[in-house]
Formats: structure tokens, sequence, C-alpha cells
């Protein structure tokens, strides 16, 4: 105990930091999550949201870990899966959520296979000119390996269990069957969601992310390799679950926050820069280079920094929709499709194009 080191955390309280997680902390990677925050844009709506993404990950290590010892799990998944998911979300670009399905639509990987990537040191979402500065830290699987955790074991509980059920790369490197390790990661009651919901609820000041994480850890087992709960338990995962899905209707698909959020993916999408770059770039790198593009983006960049934001002019229900409305909305998966529709709009409104947005937002 006397090489734990602690910090106080808004959300969990007192959080004890391994040597491990301390050595990952000091890696460019993760600091870079500073910078990033956890809800985007969301703060233009719930100004209490400026948390950043890295205490969300340092608060998913924290829940892993203590879900691990919940299960009476060994030191070796202990540090795995607290190491999962301190680094689930290194892969982020800037904006964290906003502006995910740009960017992985350009680079045809999405942020969880660069964060595997990263993890194992294939890939790197930090600047080549920021690792000029700072030569002599280390890169994540060089602190992984240095502490004997496989960083590829790492990567594969980011990953997720496979619905096929094969297994997982395991210390030692041998293919086990481990789906609760995995599952603390991603499932109906993971690390993940449990941070979230509570960090998120409060931040925003929304009562909607109460979960009973004391409750969830007394009744936490597994049955046949597979993360489970006790009965008594049940109240517990149901009100968490009741608690995503308000949380994602009052807050996440909160419409002034999708208008904030779908303005900077037209900007993003609409430039003419290498997508690669802009994965690099933190929230304020973003909105400054922005501000240095075509006129369409420069506008975006400074509505956005003082909220003079587009306003809703249309609105349909889903089960509202005829059949051939949807299926014309559905053609609007394609981003060149949708762009003309909106460039359409915009002649007919006189307005410029770009200063018209349609957002189908796909089902939660």
């Amino acid at each position: 105990m006397a090489d734990l080191k602690t910090i106080t955390d808004t959300v969990h309280g007192t959080i004890r930091l391994d040597p491990l997680t301390l050595d990952l902390l000091e890696t460019l990677e993760l600091q870079r999550l500073n910078s990033i925050r956890q809800l985007g844009l969301t703060y233009l709506v719930f100004p209490g949201a400026n948390h950043s993404r890295v205490e969300h990950c340092l608060g998913v290590g924290h829940v892993a870990g203590e879900m691990a010892r919940a299960l009476g799990l060994p030191d070796d998944e202990r540090k795995l899966v607290q190491a999962a998911g301190l680094l689930h979300d290194v892969g982020h670009g800037p904006f964290s959520h906003t502006l995910e399905h740009v960017l992985s639509r350009e680079l045809a990987v999405d942020h969880m296979h660069l964060t595997q990537r990263i993890i194992t040191g294939h890939d790197d979402n930090v600047s080549p000119e920021d690792r000029r500065a700072f030569p002599d830290v280390k890169r994540i699987h060089e602190v992984l390996e240095a502490h004997g955790v496989n960083p590829a074991a790492v990567a594969d509980l980011i990953r997720g269990p496979s619905e096929r059920g094969a297994g997982l790369l395991v210390p030692g490197g041998r293919k086990e069957l481990k789906r609760y390790l995995a599952q603390i990661i991603h499932s109906p009651m993971d690390a993940d969601q449990i941070d979230y919901l509570m960090r998120d609820a409060h931040y925003t000041g929304a009562s909607h992310g109460t979960i009973d994480f004391s409750r969830l850890l007394q009744t936490l087992r597994t049955h046949r390799g597979e993360l489970a709960l006790d009965r008594k338990g049940l109240p517990a995962l149901e009100g968490m679950l009741v608690a995503r899905g308000l949380m994602y209707s009052s807050v996440y698909f909160h419409k002034t926050v999708r208008i904030a959020e779908e303005m900077l993916a037209r900007a993003v999408e609409r430039s003419d820069a290498p997508i690669a770059d802009i994965q690099k770039m933190v929230d304020h790198e973003l909105l400054n280079w922005l501000v240095h593009q075509g006129p369409l983006q420069r506008e975006i960049a400074l509505r956005l920094k003082y909220r003079k934001l587009y306003k809703r002019v249309l609105a349909s229900d889903r089960d509202d929709l005829t059949d051939a409305t949807r299926a014309v909305l559905a053609s609007f998966k394609d981003p060149d499709e949708r762009r003309r529709v909106e460039d359409r709009i915009a002649r007919r409104a006189g307005v410029k194009p770009g200063q018209v947005i349609v957002d189908v937002p796909l089902p939660e």
C-alpha cells in the first residue's frame, strides 16, 4: 500500500493510483485528453459540463478496479481491466463523440479501433511536433510492457467480447475464454457507462444519472464465465438502464446540443484539410484552426465561440414519418446526398451553402 498515491475525484471521492496508473498518466496520449471535453459542445447548454475526458478515463479505471476487487479477481486480471478502463478512450479526436462519425468515415476506422492501435504502438494520435518536444516520454505500449502487462491483452479487452464467444488474449499470451473481463469494459453494466452516467449527471446538474454503484458492487458475480448480478442487484441495474435512457433524451440528444454538434461537423466536413491532421488536434486547436480556413469554417467557429447557434426550423418525430419520407431520410446516410439536399434547401432559402443542416439522428 505504501507505493499507492491518492487523488480526490469529484464523483468517486478518494481514488488510489497504483504505479502502473501513475506511469500511464505521464504519457502524452493520456495527458492529451485533458484538453478534450468529455461532452463536447454540451457546455453551451449545460454550463457545468466542462469536465475533461481524462477525468472520465480515471473514473473508468477506478470503477473497473473496484468491480475486479468485488469479484475477487487475481491481481493480474485486476491490473489488466484497470489499464483497459483508463485507456479505453485514448483514440478520441477533438470534442469527443461530436466528430466521431465524420472522422471514422473519412479514416475508415472508429475511435475504438484507433485506441487499440495506439495501445499496441501501431498508431499515434499525438502530433510529431509534440512528440519531438518530449522525446524521453514513453508511449503507452512501452509503459505497459515495463509493468509486465501485455498491450495486446489490454487492446483485446477494449474491443469487447466477441458475439461468437471467441477467446481473449490474457496475461501470459494464451488464448482463453475470459468474457467477464471484457464485460467489465463493455456490457449493459460496464465501468464506462457507470462512470459517464454518474459524472455527466454531476457536471450537467441533471438528476437522471443517479446510480446505486455500491449496490451493484455488492451483488456483482460471475456465472459460467459471464459477468452477472445476484437477483438482489436487479433494481440497481434497472435504475441504471433507466438513468441511461433519461440522460440520452435530456442531455446527450438535447436539441440545442445537436445543433452545435452538427454545426461543427459541417465545418469539418466541408474543409479541405486531411482528416488525419484533425484527428490529432484537441478542442482549442480545432477551433483556432477553423478560424483560418474558409468563410464557412470561420463563421461556424465564431458562432460556437460566442454561442450564436443556428435555430431549429422544422422537426419531425420518427414515429410520425411516412414510409416515403423514411426512405428519403435513409438516403442521407450518404453524406454527399445529404449535402446536396442541404445546399438545395439553402439556395431556395436564399442563404449560403453550409448554413442549412439536415440532422437525422440514428436510433441510440
